[in-house]
């Protein structure tokens, strides 16, 4: 049985943009029989305990992010990737409540959940090999703690790191940016955990 939750309904009652595309979104998915919870300050839907969809209102439209977007059939086109960083995260963007398309979002609703109760352990797209910029590779091989300390980080974690570093364009920044990274690394923090 879907399970709504009242802090949703605070949370459309504040938005002062794209109230109709979340009463739209919210519709639509509760019709799925998705439990609705707030989460990350967001409305996100789930089944059987896990994260299927969540809400996410945008300045330029509002979006309907799937965890696992990534592995959904989407013959028409129509996910989006939510940046150059994001590997399974795929969503629907809309500018006006019109384009809501009841039955695109069932389908793809369907497809989730079915990834959900096939669990984790279903074919995932591969996980590209992280690639140490130079500077950071060459402070690992200097400095075994902070080697040591990298390596004990999660993939997500030293993910992050990675692209903190290589954002920068000069090898001087780069090397910078590594030093200033340090305590945080050697604290099994991720780059956004300070």
């Amino acid at each position: 049985m879907t399970t709504t939750d009242p802090r949703v309904d605070a949370f459309v009652a504040r938005a002062t943009t794209w109230r109709d595309e979340i009463r739209a979104l919210r519709s639509v998915l509760l019709d799925c029989g998705l439990d609705e919870a707030l989460k990350w300050g967001k409305p996100c839907y789930a089944s059987g305990g896990r994260n299927v969809a969540i809400i996410q209102p945008f300045k330029a439209h509002c979006a309907l992010m799937f965890f696992e977007g990534a592995r959904l059939d989407d013959p028409r086109g129509l996910l989006r990737s939510q940046g150059p960083n994001t590997r399974t995260a795929r969503r629907l963007e809309f500018t006006d409540a019109a384009q809501v398309d009841a039955r695109a979002v069932r389908s793809f609703v369907r497809q989730a959940v079915a990834l959900e109760e096939a669990g984790r352990s279903a074919e995932r797209p591969a996980k590209p090999e992280l690639v140490l910029p130079e500077e950071l590779a060459r402070a690992l091989d200097a400095d075994r703690a902070l080697r040591d300390a990298f390596q004990a980080l999660t993939p997500g974690r030293q993910r992050s790191y990675v692209i903190h570093v290589e954002g920068a364009k000069q090898s001087k920044t780069r090397v910078a940016r590594i030093e200033r990274c340090r305590a945080g690394i050697l604290a099994g923090k991720g780059m956004n955990e300070r």
